[in-house]
C-alpha cells in the first residue's frame, strides 16, 4: 500500500478478505496508486454499523476519490484506468478488442460472481437452519456452465485481450479464485486453472490478498 508523504491520499478504499472489493485493490496495487486502505471484517454492515453512515448499502467495496463515491468492483477498476489515463493496464475505445475488454469486465459480475454469491450464501452464510445444499449445489452447476466463454477464449491465450494483462483480467480473475475459496476449482478445464495460477502469480496480487 502508498501513501503520499505529504498526508492522506485522496483515493480510499473499504475492503473485506476475499471479497469482491479484492478487485479494486489488486488494480491499485498493479499500478502502484497511492490509496488508504480501511479493512472491514465480513459482513461489513453486521459487523460495522457505523459503516452505514458511511455506505447506506453496507457492503464493499466502497470506494472514494475526492468526492467520487462508487461501491461496484469492476467499475472502480475501470474508472482508475480512466481516470488516471493508465492504459498500460486497460484498452482505449479505438482499440480492436475494445468491446470485449468491456464485455469481459461487465460478464465476471453479471454472469460469474452472482452465481457464486449464493452458493457462498446457501452453503456457508445462512445459519444451519436456512441451508440450503440443493440451491448451493444448483448455482455452483450453474457457475460452472457460465465458464464455457472463458474456457473456450483462454484456450489460446495468456490473457484475455491484446495479448497482455488488463484489468479485465483482474475482474475475472477474482472470480476464478472464488471459486477456489468454495472449492469449486476442482472442476475447472486445465487452462482455465492454468490461467488462474497465472494470476494468482502476480507480485499485485499477493501484496493484495495479503494486505486483506
Amino acid at each position: 500500500m502508498f501513501q503520499f508523504e505529504d498526508g492522506k491520499p485522496d483515493v480510499k478504499l473499504w475492503h473485506c478478505k476475499d471479497s469482491r472489493s479484492l478487485r479494486p485493490l489488486w488494480a491499485l496495487e498493479e499500478l502502484h496508486l497511492p490509496y488508504e486502505l480501511e479493512s472491514l471484517r465480513f459482513p461489513p454492515r453486521v459487523e460495522h454499523k457505523n459503516f452505514l453512515a458511511i455506505n447506506v448499502l453496507g457492503t464493499v467495496p466502497y470506494f472514494t476519490d475526492g468526492a467520487v463515491r462508487m461501491t461496484e468492483s469492476s467499475a472502480i477498476c475501470l474508472y482508475l484506468v480512466e481516470k488516471y489515463r493508465r492504459y498500460e493496464l486497460g484498452l482505449q475505445p479505438e482499440h480492436a478488442e475494445y468491446a470485449d475488454y468491456l464485455n469481459w469486465l461487465f460478464h465476471s459480475d453479471a454472469t460469474l460472481t452472482f452465481p457464486q454469491t449464493l452458493v457462498l450464501r446457501y452453503s456457508q452464510l445462512e445459519g444451519a437452519e436456512r441451508r440450503q445444499p440443493q440451491v448451493a449445489a444448483d448455482y455452483r452447476r450453474w457457475y460452472l456452465a457460465r465458464l464455457r466463454l472463458l474456457d473456450s477464449h483462454i484456450n489460446t491465450r495468456e490473457f484475455l485481450c491484446d495479448n497482455r494483462f488488463t484489468i479485465a483480467d483482474i475482474a475475472i480473475g477474482f472470480a476464478l479464485y472464488l471459486g477456489e475459496l468454495l472449492k469449486i476449482s476442482d472442476e475447472y478445464t486445465p487452462q482455465v486453472g492454468a490461467y488462474l495460477a497465472r494470476l494468482k502469480a502476480r507480485p499485485a496480487f499477493m501484496r493484495a490478498v495479503a494486505l486483506g
